[in-house]
């Protein structure tokens, strides 16, 4: 099972919430929208989490339906402009709250069209969880990679149907997104990809068949593997596996490059949360969009 690196009080709640009161609820389901912080990642550092105006943005909440299913995502792009670079920015175990939606915006100021489906949205609310574990155990391990496969494609469609440019699509994810981010880069439509440390290694079941170093020989698209050295989920010997997989496949396996940052601990570029590192964050994201220009999607 995949997990998330957290601290140990990362089950706690946020002040002032529950699960109780249909106010609550509402409150968590603007989370799942991008409007709010996810109860399960706290606790939360406001003094570093990063607020990114929308001002003058097209932002907020879209969807598209995928075999018959309404699929949410949030949205950010420069506010009037089409023939955009697009990139699929692909959650946490946390969904798409705030700090995803923060992360479009980001990429939007930079020029993309930017795009993050919820890809939990036919397993759950991952907004209504306030344990990891139970968020783990109902919510995340039940999405199958085919699922989220087809969802990515649809986000493509979409996207490239409402201002993207299909010819320049890229993919970035962070943890459970980063696992994604390297499998969709095998699959489907993306010039490059920015995996953000996600897992590289695990066991195959029925929803989750492969992993990204079984997958590694046959990439479609170069990816930049951003992880760090003090991840004590993702193991360094679990990169030199993948790296050697790369080395043997397809021009874009051999392309693909890792960048480890020594004392970054997982989740070094979530803002929001203790884990967060600002140098190797920084480095991390200017190295993000150097790998998208050189690799065509800008």
């Amino acid at each position: 099972m995949l997990t998330d690196d957290l601290h140990s009080d990362a089950h706690a709640l946020l002040p002032g919430r529950t699960t109780e009161s249909g106010a609550t609820r509402r409150t968590a389901l603007q989370a799942a929208l991008g409007l709010g912080y996810a109860a399960a990642a706290a606790p939360i550092m406001a003094q570093t989490a990063i607020a990114t105006s929308s001002d003058g943005l097209t932002a907020g909440e879209v969807s598209f339906m995928v075999n018959g299913f309404k699929v949410p995502a949030y949205r950010a792009a420069p506010a009037g402009k089409t023939g955009l670079p697009v990139v699929l920015v692909i959650q946490e175990i946390f969904g798409v709250h705030e700090y995803i939606a923060d992360t479009c915006r980001r990429f939007a100021k930079a020029g993309y069209l930017a795009i993050a489906p919820q890809l939990y949205a036919r397993q759950g609310d991952p907004a209504q969880y306030t344990e990891v574990a139970k968020l783990m155990a109902e919510v995340v391990s039940k999405v199958p990679d085919a699922q989220v496969m087809a969802d990515l494609d649809a986000t493509v469609q979409w996207a490239t149907a409402n201002g993207g440019d299909a010819a320049r699509v890229g993919i970035t994810g962070f943890c459970w997104g980063g696992r994604i981010t390297w499998l969709y880069a095998a699959h489907g439509p993306v010039k490059a990809g920015v995996a953000w440390y996600g897992r590289l290694v695990g066991q195959p079941s029925d929803l989750t068949p492969k992993h990204p170093v079984e997958i590694a020989p046959i990439l479609k698209a170069p990816v930049l593997g951003l992880y760090g050295e003090k991840d004590t989920g993702i193991p360094l010997d679990t990169v030199d596996k993948m790296k050697a997989a790369l080395a043997s496949g397809s021009p874009q396996a051999k392309a693909s490059e890792f960048v480890i940052y020594p004392d970054a601990p997982h989740a070094f570029h979530a803002d929001y949360r203790p884990s967060y590192r600002k140098e190797a964050a920084d480095d991390g994201w200017m190295r993000a969009l150097a790998w998208f220009k050189k690799h065509g999607v800008v």
